[in-house]
């Protein structure tokens, strides 16, 4: 029994070593490839920035002067020659020259319009100032300066309105015509009571008007060349007004307007001599 036991274990194992040519070979494990070290970004803390382009800063030039031009003296009114402007006296109205002032009044219901002209002297090119003072001026009513008076009721007038506007008009013949509508301005008072400085500037047919030496704005017109000049009020409804003009200076202007532009001329070529 025990020689059959034998030969059955040395069957198996000649069985099992017969079959071993049948199976696959275990292949060797291999090991896995070491993997490459991964760059680590480096940080920028301060990042180089592009260095703007300077440009170039521009030149302003000098501002033209609102009244070029002006020059000397021609005369200089305190107001105390009465007989060298037009006076008068009545219920509705007054025109007197006293304390160094001529004083404008209405009293009367308006529409009313009251003027006072200064006889001498008739000027062409000039640069004129007063002063304004409002004693009563409400709403409509108006102030201002007139220049280039001459006979047959002709003159321009500078329209200062006690609502804050401006204006530039014109009379021929007494027809009044507006040359330059209202416009706001932000120098005239409100009203009574108020002081402002009055100036016009004419050269030729240009005209400059200014409040306060602020300039309001030019005009051109070519029909009025000289005259004297003068003051007025006037009452647009019921209530009165009253209105004080003094410390009046004229100046003269040289000034060409408008800036004539150069021609060229041609320059002749050489001729032959026989």
């Amino acid at each position: 029994m025990f020689n059959a036991v034998r030969l059955l274990l040395l069957a198996g194992l000649l069985g099992l070593t017969a079959c071993g040519g049948f199976l696959a070979p275990v292949p060797a494990t291999t090991a896995p490839p070491t993997p490459l070290p991964t760059e680590t970004p480096t940080i920028v803390w301060f990042p180089p920035t592009n260095t703007p382009t300077l440009l170039p800063t521009p030149t302003i030039g000098p501002t033209a002067a609102p009244l070029p031009g002006v020059g000397a003296l021609l005369f200089a009114d305190d107001f105390s020659q009465p007989a060298v402007w037009t006076t008068a006296t009545s219920s509705a109205a007054s025109a007197v020259v006293s304390g160094g002032r001529l004083v404008l009044s209405i009293t009367g219901p308006g529409p009313l319009t009251l003027v006072s002209l200064r006889s001498k002297p008739a000027v062409a090119d000039f640069s004129a100032v007063a002063t304004v003072s409002l004693s009563l001026c409400q709403a409509n009513d108006t102030y201002g300066m007139i220049f280039r008076a001459a006979p047959g009721d002709n003159y321009y007038r500078f329209t200062v309105s006690c609502s804050g506007q401006v204006r530039l008009e014109r009379a021929r013949g007494g027809s009044i015509e507006v040359l330059q509508d209202w416009l706001p301005t932000s120098d005239a008072p409100l009203g009574a009571p108020g002081q402002v400085r009055l100036g016009v500037w004419a050269v030729a047919n240009e005209m400059r008007f200014l409040l306060n030496d602020n300039l309001q704005f030019t005009a051109h017109d070519p029909l009025l060349h000289v005259g004297t000049l003068g003051f007025f009020i006037s009452a647009s409804g019921t209530s009165p007004v009253t209105v004080t003009f003094s410390n009046l200076s004229v100046s003269s202007v040289t000034y060409v307007s408008p800036t004539p532009t150069p021609v060229p001329t041609s320059t002749p070529r050489p001729t032959r001599t026989p």
